[in-house]
């Protein structure tokens, strides 16, 4: 947020700015969603909702998920939220007491650590560097797990920020790992699981191993799939004491969704699939796009994402180099000076635990592609 907000700032002089920072879809939704809202908007009732959420909201995020081939839950197991982020703070203050860890692998959402600070958790970081294509082995969980006996294990696939996806072997092996460790919690927070590339599947390490379904809460949103970040839409299922005590929260917390917002949310999840099924393939194609364009650039390492709406290369080749006289000693300097000199936004890697790399979030307009990742190129070849 903070890189977006300079760049709004430098476009507001007049510099020709290209972003590559934020992480929104930057689509909208089909029209039977406005037009569910609009009709929403006509029988207002003009009085308090669900805490859970609506009946049919529930009913429609089960079927949902049931596409995933996560089956077997009711209403009693399910609980909405203002967003994914607000279900993942509500999670937190239901699993967590002071002093208790959390375990999440690097890199990472930022929000995970924030909101383990607020609750006073001590935080467990498993570094998964560019050299392991940003995916955590087995063996380091089992490590983390065996070291640390964290309250909650925190897994995002795909993942934001490196596009990384697990395959169904990879969840398999960690599967093996999770249920030797029968005092940890786990939450998938898997908001990107309908956006996979390359024919990959979305797969949970409860559909490995189905013993792990009575301590696994699965976090989702519409935020991404369906162009809805503003509207403020999140999921969770899982064991009915958890859903129900983030339902409890709810109600001292937002009481409720609002009627317009779950019209629109049922509309986007049990409507036409269309909009979303032709974004995915746009964002492949650009992955692609990118990809190519670091192949490109000497020294750069850039581990293949296969889902969401990244790509994370590893640009510490460009340490101890300068541009036109501006030192870069680390990823910040480097994603200052290419704002400074090029005109292209991106977020330094530090920020989600990573600082020799990078996030290329790649939803901009089509035709600014192309002319942002020449100016990366551009930018590197310059350095001296």
């Amino acid at each position: 947020m903070a890189v977006a907000e300079k760049a709004r700032k430098l476009k507001a002089e007049g510099r020709d700015i290209i972003s590559f920072s934020i992480g929104v879809p930057n689509f909208l939704p089909g029209e039977h969603v406005y037009q569910a809202a609009r009709d929403a908007l006509t029988r207002d009732s003009g009085q308090y909702g669900s805490n859970r959420g609506a009946d049919a909201l529930l009913d429609a995020f089960l079927r949902h998920i049931e596409a995933l081939g996560l089956t077997g839950y009711t209403r009693a197991n399910v609980s909405t939220g203002i967003g994914a982020k607000h279900i993942l703070y509500n999670l937190a203050e239901t699993l967590l007491d002071e002093g208790d860890a959390i375990a999440f692998p690097a890199p990472y959402w930022t929000t995970y650590v924030d909101i383990a600070d607020i609750v006073d958790a001590k935080i467990v970081q498993l570094p998964c560097p560019a050299t392991q294509d940003y995916k955590l082995t087995p063996a380091q969980l089992d490590a983390a797990l065996s070291a640390h006996r964290p309250k909650v294990f925190l897994f995002n696939n795909p993942s934001n920020p490196t596009g990384m996806v697990y395959t169904r072997d990879e969840i398999a092996a960690l599967a093996e790992v999770l249920v030797k460790h029968p005092e940890t919690w786990i939450v998938t927070d898997d908001i990107y699981n309908r956006m996979l590339f390359d024919g990959l599947e979305y797969v949970n390490c409860m559909q490995a191993k189905p013993e792990l379904r009575e301590r696994t809460v699965f976090v989702d949103s519409l935020s991404k799939t369906y162009g809805m970040p503003g509207w403020r839409v999140g999921f969770m299922a899982g064991p009915e004491a958890i859903a129900r005590a983030v339902t409890t929260l709810n109600s001292n917390h937002i009481t409720n969704i609002p009627e317009v917002v779950t019209a629109a949310a049922i509309a986007a999840l049990t409507g036409p699939q269309d909009v979303p099924a032709a974004k995915n393939a746009e964002f492949q194609a650009k992955r692609d796009q990118v990809l190519a364009a670091m192949a490109e650039i000497p020294g750069v390492v850039c581990p293949r994402p296969q889902g969401a709406f990244y790509v994370f290369p590893d640009i510490s080749c460009a340490f101890g180099k300068s541009h036109d006289g501006v030192k870069i000693d680390n990823d910040v300097d480097f994603c200052n000076a290419l704002l400074e000199a090029k005109g292209v936004a991106c977020v330094p890697g530090s920020a989600f635990g990573e600082p020799r790399a990078l996030r290329i979030s790649y939803t901009c307009p089509t035709p600014q592609l192309a002319p942002g990742l020449q100016r990366i190129q551009e930018f590197f070849a310059e350095l001296t």
